[in-house]
């Protein structure tokens, strides 16, 4: 099992709006600008592991995680095969990111049941951590089964895997059953509400957080590329739950109102711009690093940066991002 870092790290989410083969002389810059980690994700655009194999080569010191792959969407052979791949790529610089994603992407988008999440994750992880290190496996996990499957080229040692969690039952699963927890559209002080959930199981947990930025001041964009994102986001249950729980009911009520009614436009104006600006990152490029080392205080590990909008220029705004 891996251990959690031992220096601050500070990541940057990839790809960027670019053909993947286009994007190497952007990986090369950010390793001199001191940016340590790459972190990818899942959703309707690249999957999770093929950036991270390019990344792998461009960048041979760097980390490289993702944030997040659905425990749904691969079988269990198929996702420790995967995840072994990826581990080899990058040998002692992979970290493993698995959640629940959401009913949208499981179940809309990929025609697979959403059912018993918290479950379907903990046993993914179960096997993972069984199946890499070569265990013939042979088990009735609840949520799946596996009969003889054994990795042709099992791993010395599994790679770290975090947990992407937002309320009670899973930050703590992150903790007892993973290395750590991946964190997702929340505050830095919502960061102090979530991470003692995670320790709970003991200490040196990793806590890695997906961080979002528009890098302007420009109200047409915050509206247009903010509201959005966080109308798209926040209205699916498990994060309009989440917001819930933060105590958000009377700032975002009444956009979830709106959604549940149809009202789509109206859902969108009545965000207010106080909310924007607490989950997101917003302004110049200064004040927005100044904004992440917020959550870095408050008990993030790996900020992994999304760029949203990057302003006028997306090469000028990775540099001035990037660590003092």
């Amino acid at each position: 099992m891996g251990e959690p870092p031992t220096m601050q790290r500070y990541g940057m989410t990839i790809p960027f709006g670019l053909p993947l083969a286009e994007q190497e002389d952007l990986i090369k810059e950010m390793v001199d600008l001191g940016y340590t980690d790459f972190w990818s994700s899942e959703s309707n655009g690249s999957d999770g592991f093929t950036p991270l194999v390019q990344a792998s080569i461009w960048a041979p010191t760097a980390r490289l995680g993702i944030a997040i792959i659905p425990a749904y969407t691969r079988g269990p052979a198929l996702m420790a095969q995967t995840v072994g791949a990826m581990a080899e790529a990058a040998p002692g610089r992979f970290v493993m990111g698995i959640g629940t994603s959401s009913n949208v992407i499981v179940e809309q988008w990929n025609d697979i049941p959403f059912e018993r999440p918290y479950y379907k994750t903990r046993d993914m992880v179960r096997f993972l951590k069984k199946a890499l290190t070569g265990d013939r496996i042979d088990e009735e996990f609840e949520t799946f089964n596996v009969r003889g499957f054994r990795m042709g080229r099992p791993l010395k040692e599994c790679p770290p895997i975090l947990v992407a969690a937002l309320r009670q039952g899973m930050l703590r699963m992150a903790g007892r059953e993973g290395d750590g927890a991946i964190l997702n559209w929340l505050s830095p002080d919502d960061v102090k509400t979530v991470v003692p959930y995670v320790h709970e199981a003991g200490p040196g947990k990793e806590i890695a957080a997906r961080i979002f930025v528009i890098a302007t001041e420009d109200k047409g964009v915050i509206d247009f590329v903010g509201k959005r994102s966080m109308a798209a986001y926040l209205n699916v249950p498990v994060y309009a739950a989440f917001h819930d729980w933060l105590g958000r009911r009377d700032v975002l009520g009444p956009m979830w109102d709106a959604w549940a009614a149809g009202d789509r436009k109206k859902a969108l104006e009545v965000i207010p711009e106080e909310a924007l600006r607490d989950i997101l990152i917003i302004g110049s490029p200064g004040k927005c690093r100044e904004r992440i080392q917020e959550y870095i205080e408050a008990g993030v590990h790996t900020p992994a940066i999304q760029i949203m909008h990057p302003g006028d220029d997306l090469r000028e705004t990775i540099r001035a991002l990037a660590p003092g």
